[in-house]
């Protein structure tokens, strides 16, 4: 009988009215748990004192909340923050055959930072999602979902459960989003999705990469320019006449795969074909992933023809027209791919927010590092009306056309 009430959890409940009482706690030893089972007041064996304790510690509070779906999303707060090191054009010439006359030409590309010493990409989504929070005047505990947009999380199955832990957002659901320099708008539109048909009321969208850790540093075509950084923003629910969220539109094309990326190295163990138990014929090998591959000619092809396209499709939904916009700003991957986009869509210079000469291609932080800037210099201003995009590895592209604050 004590056998099979050992798991409270696969006990019909018709059977075990299950009121759990600790009768005893000691750190060294498990917890002994009263179960009244039909009657008849059992001890079980059940959890290490020392686990309850930590599950204890790092359970969320009680909120209880009525869900309310249907809402719009309104923007309402950003934060940004990039390493301390500053490698320019000229560090690099000293590392491969190139010079700042040559990068800055064809890329726009004058500085990138680059993490050093202790820091991680973990602490700068922590740091630029607290001042996203610090905008909107939202409590940590306030939070319901962390989204982090990243194709270089510090753990493999991913980095959002400890920005969520590291934030103190102890109610907040929280996982990856893996879509490279397309990650933070595909991310920004699952937000939404999640306030109009799950009711959540704020959400943290983090776009954080460290795209350097994957870089080779001989290869002057890639290493010029990549730069890591993060940035954040906080969306609330709204009432519908306040929705800010007008249109978008995303796409996928794994065709495209051959011109950008990052593949897994190693196959693991090798398997016996010709033997009957398949045997395992050597141990499984360390897997790594290679150094960007990336081509360049491709990409810039892709990206003048897509992206506009994109946008288009966005605006048509949004019910408005390039004249409308107050801002353009896309994925800063090369100024060149911004100024072709721009002129594509007849979208004066002015009205073009660029940040890429001192921070590279930052992938997933792009966007938001720039909006954030923008927003906190004061060119960004409630009511205003940006158009978004990423495009980057799968292939996958998409656009936004969002309303601030």
């Amino acid at each position: 009988m004590a056998r099979a009430c050992s798991s409270l959890a696969a006990l019909p409940s018709a059977f075990c009215h299950a009121r759990s009482d600790i009768s005893s706690f000691n750190r060294n030893f498990p917890i002994c748990i009263s179960v009244n089972f039909l009657g008849k007041k059992l001890a079980v064996r059940c959890a290490m004192a020392d686990v309850a304790h930590e599950a204890q510690a790092t359970s969320p509070s009680a909120r209880p909340r009525r869900r309310i779906v249907g809402r719009g999303s309104k923007l309402i707060g950003s934060g940004s923050a990039v390493p301390k090191l500053v490698v320019s054009n000229d560090d690099l010439s000293k590392l491969v055959d190139t010079s700042d006359e040559w990068i800055s030409v064809r890329t726009g590309i004058r500085n990138r930072r680059i993490l050093s010493g202790d820091e991680t990409l973990t602490g700068l989504a922590v740091e630029s999602s607290q001042k996203a929070l610090e905008m909107a005047n939202v409590k940590q505990e306030d939070v319901d979902l962390v989204l982090m947009c990243t194709s270089s999380p510090e753990d493999l199955f991913g980095s959002a459960p400890q920005v969520q832990r590291e934030l103190g957002c102890t109610n907040a659901l929280a996982f990856d989003i893996t879509a490279a320099c397309s990650g933070f708008v595909l991310g920004l539109v699952t937000a939404t999705r999640f306030i109009k048909g799950g009711g959540f009321e704020n959400i943290l969208v983090v776009g954080a990469d460290a795209l350097s850790r994957y870089v080779d540093w001989t290869d002057r075509g890639t290493c010029i320019l990549f730069g890591d950084a993060a940035g954040a923003v906080l969306l609330q629910a709204a009432d519908g006449d306040e929705d800010g969220l007008l249109g978008f539109d995303m796409h996928s094309d794994g065709h495209g795969q051959k011109h950008l990326g990052s593949r897994a190295q190693g196959n693991g163990a090798v398997m016996d074909a010709a033997s009957s138990n398949g045997a395992v014929m050597v141990p499984p090998t360390n897997s790594s992933y290679s150094c960007i591959q990336m081509n360049g000619k491709e990409v810039f092809r892709f990206a003048v023809r897509c992206v506009p396209q994109t946008i288009e499709a966005a605006m048509e939904e949004a019910g408005l027209t390039a004249s409308h916009l107050d801002w353009l700003l896309l994925h800063q991957a090369n100024q060149r791919i911004i100024s072709a986009v721009a002129e594509r869509l007849q979208i004066e210079p002015d009205r073009v927010i660029s940040n890429v000469a001192n921070y590279g291609n930052t992938s997933a932080a792009s966007i938001p590092l720039a909006l954030d800037e923008a927003v906190r210099s004061g060119r960004v201003q409630s009511g205003h009306i940006v158009a978004t995009a990423g495009f980057g590895a799968g292939l996958t592209w998409g656009s936004a056309i969002v309303r601030w604050g």
